[in-house]
């Protein structure tokens, strides 16, 4: 039994970090970042021309084909080059669309996200942390939804947003009108989030059950995951780079045991972790029965792991490590958006309790 990632998967990864990591270092994540709408276009436009978008968009709409696993790899390697951008809303549209649309909306929309010619995003946070569909209060009355979603990506530069509502989603197009966007003062600018609200803004239903509305957000906690371990990997290897090279009484420092004791604890407690994310999305592709369980415990545990990740790193770094001018602060603070966006930990450990019927 094979239990390592095929050819055809590790070249897509290294494709895709290569890529990520040459154009972000080269200051294509310091411009986002930095910037007032955390968007790179030419970073953007030459991601989607590479592919990365229509990863898992229906071969017969221009994709690949491919499922969530090969989605969060791309997602971990762009976790490791601190990549910016709108591609988990763009990516997760694609699938909603894919799994939940009309004939009519893929032929609509799938080629053109697949290609990059549009911009997709998800909206599926409510107040009071409802993130799941079973707990979506907003409704879809008469082609007119009325509402306020929280925390969607780029909504303002979306062609299209995938509208989690009761019993599924509804599609609404960035020209319809009465809706309003409030930018939020995130940590992470890496990845910028508005609150949306809704004035019986025009809407189309999509023909979707609360299973595959399910089975969209158990994909974006997969890629929070993905993202998540790209992330804790970059910052024991910046961590470790650094202990190798910053000299204190006349030698590294790496050499100190308690400098090397911290970042080896690191390093066991990331590594193993890569196996609960890809089979979170392996048993996700193939509709496991315990694939939303899974997905759970996969956002959890690598929220919590690239959290801790991020302290040690700022640690071994001293006194640079936390400035704004050396990039540690931008994983810490992608650190955070990864643990709390879509609920923190404690709330997807609950949740994995409760699939499991402790």
């Amino acid at each position: 039994m094979r239990f390592l990632l095929s050819d055809d998967q590790m070249a897509l990864q290294a494709a895709v970090r290569d890529y990520a990591c040459e154009r972000a270092d080269a200051g294509a994540r310091r411009s986002a970042f930095e910037g007032d709408s955390g968007f790179d276009a030419e970073f953007w436009r030459d991601l989607m021309a590479l592919g990365a978008g229509g990863i898992a968009a229906p071969e017969a709409a221009g994709g690949l084909g491919a499922g969530v696993l090969e989605l969060a790899l791309a997602a971990e390697a762009l976790g490791y080059a601190g990549a910016p951008g709108p591609f988990l809303g763009h990516v997760l549209a694609i699938q909603a669309i894919s799994l939940c649309g009309s004939e009519a909306q893929k032929a609509l929309w799938l080629p053109r996200l697949a290609a990059g010619e549009a911009l997709g995003t998800v909206a599926l946070a409510e107040a009071g942390e409802r993130v799941r569909p079973d707990r979506w209060a907003a409704k879809l009355r008469k082609g007119a939804l009325t509402t306020e979603k929280r925390d969607v990506l780029y909504p303002e530069l979306a062609d299209v947003t995938v509208v989690g509502v009761a019993g599924g989603f509804a599609l609404v197009e960035k020209a319809a009108a009465d809706q309003t966007f409030e930018p939020r003062d995130v940590a992470d600018r890496t990845r910028r989030l508005s609150h949306v609200s809704y004035f019986a803004t025009p809407a189309e239903p999509m023909p979707a059950d609360a299973d595959q509305a399910d089975q969209v957000v158990d994909a974006a906690l997969v890629l929070l995951a993905a993202d998540a371990f790209g992330g804790a990997q970059r910052l024991l290897d910046m961590a470790v780079g650094y202990a190798k090279t910053r000299e204190q009484f006349g030698g590294p420092i790496g050499r100190f045991q308690g400098l090397k004791h911290q970042l080896a604890n690191l390093a066991v407690d990331i590594e193993p972790a890569r196996g609960l994310w890809w089979y979170a999305a392996y048993a996700h592709d193939r509709g496991a029965p315990d694939r939303s369980r899974m997905a759970a415990l996969a956002k959890a545990h690598l929220g919590d792991v690239f959290m801790q990740a991020a302290r040690t790193a700022v640690e071994a770094h001293g006194g640079i490590g936390y400035t704004w001018e050396y990039d540690a602060q931008i994983w810490f603070k992608r650190a955070m958006f990864d643990f709390a966006y879509l609920g923190a930990p404690s709330r997807h450990r609950e949740r994995a309790a409760q699939l499991a019927g402790w």
